[in-house]
């Protein structure tokens, strides 16, 4: 497991966006197939151990994801332009948790949710991905909250 760069030395990462960065990894890893959900959970604490983060929300990221998944991916799947498994582990984790928070975490506001999953897509991800998620992550934002358009 790798930690995410942070983007700026100024701006030490929040305990959201470790608990999210931690989401991301570990959907990242269940997406390979390499451990359960309980598993990676236990990893991800362990990992994240010394760090200063929200444990609580990154519970409620991954549980939540995991739970939504078919729900999650039908309405991805919906404003891609591409197959679903065309995606990049990460550029998938990035954008199941994302969907998650503009879907159901209707107390985090639609353009923080996707300025977070960008400066994580940019940690983990490769140059153009995104560029991707940002397009995706806005159309899901005006279909999910419309008071957004």
């Amino acid at each position: 497991m790798s930690k995410p760069q942070q983007t700026t030395k100024k701006q030490p990462m929040s305990a959201r966006r470790r608990a999210r960065a931690a989401a991301v990894q570990a959907l990242y890893q269940l997406e390979l197939k390499q451990h359960t959900v309980d598993d990676v959970y236990s990893q991800c604490l362990e990992y994240y151990s010394a760090e200063r983060w929200d444990r609580d929300y990154f519970k409620v990221l991954l549980y939540g994801t995991i739970e939504q998944l078919s729900v999650l991916d039908g309405i991805m799947q919906s404003v891609l332009d591409r197959d679903i498994q065309s995606l990049t582990p990460v550029e998938l984790a990035v954008l199941r948790v994302a969907l998650y928070e503009l879907k159901i975490r209707v107390d985090v506001p639609g353009p923080v949710v996707i300025n977070e999953a960008l400066e994580l897509a940019k940690s983990f991800g490769t140059e153009e991905g995104y560029r991707y998620i940002n397009g995706v992550l806005d159309a899901l934002l005006t279909s999910l909250r419309p008071s957004h358009k």
